[in-house]
């Protein structure tokens, strides 16, 4: 399975690609309290642009995770939902949430030791720290 071109190891590389990706983990777990309209995702997730909620949006849409519904209103309503496959996804997510909200200050302390054994030589720039705050409730 390490043979980039083995089929089966570009299936999981693509897909860990699209789902891996922190705008896509945000939007889902904040699907996962139900649906929203996209304002509604913008003000839950205040550190993503209007361009890059619409493109992940799309692409889960694209990927039947996501579904948009508009309702003909003046102006018009669109909700999104996760779909069946959305809320299946939605279960490893919130497991790896819990995972990192629960390992932070573990990560961070080996950051903290290693960047002392090594003298910060070869240091990658640090992780920034998310803009959103996982709500307890969100992860249950």
């Amino acid at each position: 399975m390490k043979d980039p071109t083995n089929p089966v190891c570009r299936t999981i590389s693509t897909l860990l690609a699209r789902i891996g990706d922190k705008w896509t983990v945000l939007v889902v777990q904040t699907l996962g309290d139900g649906p929203k309209r996209f304002n509604e995702l913008r003000r839950e997730i205040p550190s993503v642009s209007q361009r890059m909620l619409t493109l992940t949006l799309r692409n889960l849409e694209r990927d039947g995770l996501v579904n948009r519904t508009v309702t003909p209103t003046i102006p018009p309503r669109v909700d999104y939902e996760l779909t069946e496959l959305g809320r299946d996804l939605l279960v490893p997510v919130k497991a790896l949430a819990n995972w990192a909200l629960a390992n932070e200050a573990n990560v961070r302390k080996a950051r903290e030791r290693f960047d002392r054994n090594t003298g910060g030589v070869g240091k990658p720039e640090p992780a920034p720290r998310p803009a959103v705050q996982a709500r307890p409730s969100t992860l249950s």
